[in-house]
């Protein structure tokens, strides 16, 4: 199993824990903003969500303020503004740091497991997708501009 479980998480109500709970399900992470051109893909990543819960399927939200700043709320707020405008029934945890010296843990292991577009690691916008399978691995990055619906396929191949 990969290390991917064991890295600290922080939930939006700020209980401490890791990705452990995990294991054994196909995992797509994304780190999210709530005044982004693409938040309306929640909409999207709630109906994958829907759509493969039963069959060992999560999405994992990560918010973060670091693009155009367009994640400015506190914690409760993201969770807040997610359950209302989007109906978000999956995890959205606490705010962070994706790119540079406070990037979070988990997202230097998500960007060094599957680089960018000419092995950039650093992620570019809001809503970047890491797909990754039952074992922990990470099998797939998506642009923010790769709407969840086309990701359905390669999520299905993993289930």
């Amino acid at each position: 199993m990969s290390e991917i479980f064991n890295i600290p998480v922080e939930s939006g109500d700020g209980t401490q824990s890791t990705l452990e709970e995990y294991k054994g399900k196909v995992l797509l992470i994304v780190n999210t903003a709530s005044k982004c051109g693409f938040t309306p893909q929640y909409e999207g990543l709630e109906a994958l969500y829907k759509k493969y819960k039963d069959k060992g399927f999560a999405v994992l939200a990560f918010p973060c303020n670091q693009f155009g700043q367009q994640e400015p709320g506190t914690d409760g707020e993201i969770q807040e503004f997610c359950s209302l405008n989007y109906g978000v029934s999956f995890p959205v945890y606490s705010k962070l740091d994706v790119n540079g010296a406070d990037a979070h843990p988990l997202f230097t292991h998500l960007k060094q497991a599957a680089p960018g577009i000419l092995g950039t690691e650093g992620i570019k916008w809001n809503f970047t997708k890491f797909l990754v399978n039952r074992d922990g691995e990470v099998v797939n990055r998506f642009a923010p501009k790769d709407k969840p619906a086309a990701i359905a396929d390669d999520i299905e191949k993993l289930l």
